[in-house]
């Protein structure tokens, strides 16, 4: 069973964390979305507190963990939303034939050959050098100088970020047991695969940050060629994770992009 949280009430919403997240990421958004719909926070099999999976890790393994989590949870139909990993994970749930609508927040896996050379070789860096820094972490996070160094890769504006919630993600890269087997999936799996015109059930929407120093916007291209019955929205000022930098501005994205059906 995945770990899961749930609050507020109306139509589900379901939020897919990315890698080595959990829960704890929809922190600043969870409050603006459960004013209006029933929020289920999950942590991914071998993040959080989720245990891993029985098997081999790769993006298909953990989509289809998802998959079975609705499924046992009679969420078929429900709105899913996703961040990085986990917004790739949910466009392929969409392609698969999901029937509520999808919001994928600047997904990987519509990158280049150069692109997801950068993308691996600085994410692994970031995750070897947080590993080594887990001691002094709780002093750095409480710093807006220690924010900013080290998350200026992930967020416009690392110093303006909530400590704890700084902490959280960051001892995330150290204790997620299925981090690495899920990052070597991301880079050298199968990139995602697109859906022709009239072929998505539910409606589906990428929301990309401006500044996105992870998987750039320029991805957005890819990502809309691949899937044209999809809706883009950018985000100013944002880097990788949009309900970091712009709470609010996501929130509003998210309730407007999935009100189809909603009631």
């Amino acid at each position: 069973m995945l770990n899961t949280e749930r609050t507020g009430t109306g139509k589900p919403l379901v939020l897919v964390h990315g890698l080595g997240s959990s829960v704890r990421t929809w922190d600043s958004v969870l409050p603006l979305l459960q004013e209006q719909r029933e929020v289920i926070a999950i942590d991914l099999p071998g993040f959080g507190i989720s245990e891993p999976l029985a098997g081999e890790v790769t993006i298909a393994t953990l989509t289809d963990a998802v998959g079975r989590f609705l499924e046992q949870e009679n969420l078929r139909d429900a709105d899913i939303v996703g961040s990085s990993m986990g917004a790739r994970i949910v466009v392929e749930l969409a392609r698969q034939g999901h029937a509520g609508n999808v919001v994928a927040l600047d997904p990987g896996g519509f990158w280049n050959d150069t692109q997801v050379r950068i993308f691996n070789g600085s994410i692994t860096a970031s995750i070897a050098l947080v590993r080594r820094l887990q001691p002094v972490l709780p002093s750095l996070a409480q710093q807006a100088a220690g924010r900013t160094a080290l998350l200026a890769q992930f967020s416009a504006a690392p110093w303006k970020l909530d400590p704890e919630l700084v902490l959280t993600e960051l001892r995330g890269f150290a204790s997620s047991p299925s981090l690495d087997e899920a990052r070597k999936s991301l880079a050298h799996g199968p990139r995602q695969a697109g859906a022709p015109q009239g072929t998505i059930k539910g409606t589906l929407a990428f929301g990309w940050g401006r500044s996105d120093r992870v998987t750039p916007l320029s991805e957005a291209a890819v990502a809309m060629s691949l899937y044209p019955d999809a809706t883009l929205h950018v985000f100013e000022d944002c880097g990788h994770f949009p309900h970091w930098d712009q709470p609010q501005e996501t929130a509003r994205f998210i309730l407007d992009a999935t009100a189809a059906g909603s009631s």
